[in-house]
């Protein structure tokens, strides 16, 4: 039987960790020195870590990925697990933060990112190790998702709504402010465990953690009813075909709006009852009007494209609701008039990630079989030509990396 380490700390009054952006950190998080004792454990896994790993990093914004063997791994801290990583997700808000496209809550560019920078937040690892004063029930060996929010405040108003992807005390995440799945190993917050199900494939379920869970709260934020039309916006994309699949499970009727004939194929497989192409089709919402007789109930924008969203709820008849998923680089805007708006009483609602209990709902919705990601599993050193397949739209469903063997 071989050993795993489990850590200990001495000391839980080091200083801050730093780079990170001061104003979007805990005051108070800090990385403790660790002292190691060793226990025994069940698994087949080699309790030596090594001090180095491999990761795909970008020294700034805009700049090419590189792939170092040299990367530290993390010293967890109090409160801290560690887990290898063995497979992530590729989002296109990964590429809009390595391109500095990535658009903030004030419409500019997020540009405030620690660097170097290491992306992916559609992880899944297993935990290896686990520091002192992380409580409940986390076991060495077990799955653990790594997903978009890294830290939160647990206290401020939105925390103790169970609404905590809005945190406002202090929030972190895997894409901005600390290191994300691009690499073999990664420490994570004991009180912000997404702890997994021990008989869901690693393979599939790192897509739910961001695209899954958005294409949910999307969904529900729809209120849609059985019968009613939800149409998709990109609904061959990431997002957009988990959408398909949400909006099927509650009974709606799915129009799928994407581009070009192997997309067609793609939405009808998964349950979409129309397809329209917009690479051919004259009007959009013209064809969504007469399909729908008089509008969609909903309609849901899964896409990253100012064009997406420019008269997506122009597409809703009368009390209709845009759901907005994808989040555009730059400041577009809706080009529906307020008059249309207050007189159809239209509802326009965002939707950012999930909260833990949302996240564990769609996990348990593709480990019954429900909804099931559509992926391409590559090679880790595929990474930048993912990035220029999603730049070019020209990925069905999402791309997984395989970081490392599960041993």
């Amino acid at each position: 039987m071989n050993t795993v380490t489990k850590l200990t700390t001495r000391n839980v009054t080091a200083s801050k960790r730093a780079g990170y952006g001061s104003r979007l950190l805990f005051s108070s998080i800090s990385r403790p020195s660790i002292a190691f004792r060793t226990q025994l454990c069940p698994l087949r896994f080699n309790s030596t870590l090594p001090p180095t790993q491999r990761a795909a990093i970008i020294r700034k914004q805009t700049g090419p990925i590189e792939f170092t063997e040299d990367y530290p791994v993390p010293k967890l801290g109090y409160n801290e697990v560690l887990a290898k990583v063995l497979y992530t997700g590729v989002c296109q808000s990964d590429l809009h933060t390595k391109n500095g496209t990535a658009a903030g809550g004030d419409g500019k560019n997020i540009t405030a990112i620690k660097l170097p920078h290491i992306g992916g937040h559609e992880g899944v690892g297993r935990i290896l190790a686990v520091g002192e004063g992380v409580k409940g029930d986390v076991r060495i060996g077990g799955l653990v998702g790594i997903r978009f929010i890294s830290r939160i405040c647990r206290r401020c108003e939105y925390c103790l709504a169970g609404q905590e992807q809005h945190c406002i005390g202090g929030m972190t995440n895997h894409l901005h402010h600390e290191d994300g799945a691009f690499q073999e190993y990664i420490a994570l917050d004991g009180d912000n465990l997404t702890l997994l199900p021990d008989d869901v494939d690693p393979v599939e379920i790192g897509p739910i953690l961001c695209a899954g869970i958005t294409a949910y709260k999307c969904v529900q934020n729809c209120n849609i009813k059985p019968g009613e039309w939800l149409v998709v916006i990109g609904a061959g994309g990431g997002m957009g075909h988990l959408a398909v699949q949400y909006a099927r499970v509650v009974g709606a009727r799915v129009i799928a709006i994407d581009g070009g004939d192997h997309k067609r194929h793609f939405c009808l497989s998964l349950g979409a009852e129309q397809y329209i192409d917009f690479k051919t089709v004259p009007s959009i919402v013209d064809e969504v009007q007469r399909i729908t007789k008089g509008g969609a109930h909903a309609v849901v924008c899964a896409a990253g494209s100012p064009r997406a969203y420019a008269r997506a709820a122009d597409m809703l008849r009368i009390g209709g609701t845009l759901a907005c998923g994808g989040i555009p680089p730059g400041t577009p805007h809706l080009e529906t008039s307020i008059g249309t708006i207050v007189i159809k009483g239209l509802k326009i609602v965002g939707s950012l990630v999930g909260s833990l209990k949302d996240t564990m709902q769609v996990v348990e919705l593709t480990r019954l079989g429900r909804v099931k990601p559509a992926i391409e599993v590559r090679p880790w050193k595929d990474l930048p030509k993912v990035y220029d397949e999603l730049e070019r739209d020209a990925i069905l469903g999402r791309v997984v990396l395989k970081i490392a063997e599960d041993e």
